[in-house]
């Protein structure tokens, strides 16, 4: 089985050379760049399994540059790990809003990071099926990464359109917010409630043009559920 490539894209050797000896030894395959022009040229070249990004960069930032990754049809699939000293609740979800699936806070232990890699390789796989998934003609094509409602497109932002991958792909079930963050986002990132919700505000209004908003429904006391069926009562305090 071909072992997996992830990029490793820091300014600083010590760190990659710290990281790249431990993905090694969890049987990873290892590329590195240290500034976020040279990540991309491997991006676009050697198409790697995840990213591990580095938040402060020569010349662009990580940020910026999960942004352009999560924007170009391309490579907006590659999972992404932001790696940083930032620790503030505004930087990781500043971080997760630019298309991060993950974030770690410098100083980490490679065990752990290594077991990060691994559960966001996992939920990358989960909900990256090549069949489109269409209801009532609202679609999503993970192949070119496009959603279409009544065959009009449909602009979202990464965050958004993870979720509604997961929710076209399990229709009719209600989750709780903390499932939510474990499927979409993993368990060990740092996204409060209020958070989630701000997305399903922003998915469903993505969606409203179209009449699809619909489709994601507030389940009063447990969570959100995607359903093509009439819903109930919505609790407009917590959607």
């Amino acid at each position: 089985m071909k072992a997996e490539r992830i990029l490793i894209v820091d300014d600083e050797a010590a760190i990659r050379e710290m990281i790249a000896i431990a993905l090694d030894l969890a049987g990873f395959e290892c590329l590195e760049a240290e500034d976020a022009l040279a990540a991309h040229h491997l991006i676009v070249d050697e198409r790697p399994s995840l990213i591990l990004l580095d938040w402060m960069l020569p010349g662009m930032s990580g940020v910026e540059l999960a942004r352009r990754l999560k924007r170009d049809e391309g490579t907006s699939e590659i999972p992404v790990i932001m790696l940083t000293a930032r620790g503030e609740e505004d930087n990781k979800i500043q971080g997760l809003d630019a298309g991060a699936d993950d974030y770690i806070t410098k100083p980490f232990s490679t065990r752990e990071l290594v077991s990060r890699i691994k559960a966001v390789l996992r939920r990358s796989s989960s909900l990256s099926s090549e069949k489109a998934i269409e209801a009532e003609g609202l679609k999503l094509d993970p192949v070119s990464h496009r959603i279409t409602a009544n065959d009009e497109a449909v602009e979202m932002g990464p965050t958004e359109y993870r979720l509604l991958a997961f929710f076209m792909s399990h229709p009719e079930r209600a989750y709780s917010r903390s499932q939510m963050l474990d499927q979409v986002w993993g368990g060990n990132v740092y996204v409060e409630d209020r958070t989630i919700d701000v997305h399903i505000r922003r998915l469903r209004k993505a969606l409203e043009p179209f009449g699809f908003d619909r489709f994601i429904q507030t389940v009063r006391g447990t969570g959100y559920r995607f359903s093509t069926k009439a819903e109930g009562p919505r609790e407009s305090a917590t959607a």
